[in-house]
C-alpha cells in the first residue's frame, strides 16, 4: 500500500466549493476564485474532480479509477496521490 507525506488510503477528501469548473471536450477545466487561476484536469483528473464532488475515500477514489480505466492498482494509487497533493498545495480540495 502506497501512502503519501500527507494522505492515506483511509482519509476521505473533496472538492472546495466556490469554484468555476466547465467540461471542454472530453476535459474538465476550472478557475479557482479565490486565486484567479486557471486548471486543466484533462480527461482522468476530470473523472477524479466528479468523484469528489462529496466526501470519498482516496481508496473509493482508486477502486472507481481502476473499474474505469485499465491500470495496476499500485500505479493508480501513486498517480492519485500525486495529483491530490498538487490539488490539496492549490487548496482545491479538502481533507474531511
Amino acid at each position: 500500500m502506497i501512502k503519501s507525506k500527507s494522505l492515506s488510503l483511509q482519509q476521505s477528501v473533496r472538492q472546495v466549493k466556490g469554484n468555476i469548473v466547465s467540461n471542454m471536450g472530453e476535459e474538465k477545466v476550472m478557475l479557482s476564485v479565490e486565486s484567479g487561476k486557471y486548471y486543466n484536469f484533462g480527461d482522468v483528473g476530470g473523472n477524479i474532480w466528479d468523484l469528489m464532488a462529496e466526501s470519498i475515500t482516496i481508496n473509493q477514489l482508486v477502486i472507481s479509477l481502476i473499474n474505469i480505466y485499465d491500470v495496476e492498482k499500485a500505479e493508480c494509487e501513486q498517480q492519485v496521490f500525486s495529483f491530490l497533493e498538487q490539488l490539496l498545495e492549490e487548496k482545491l480540495i479538502e481533507l474531511v
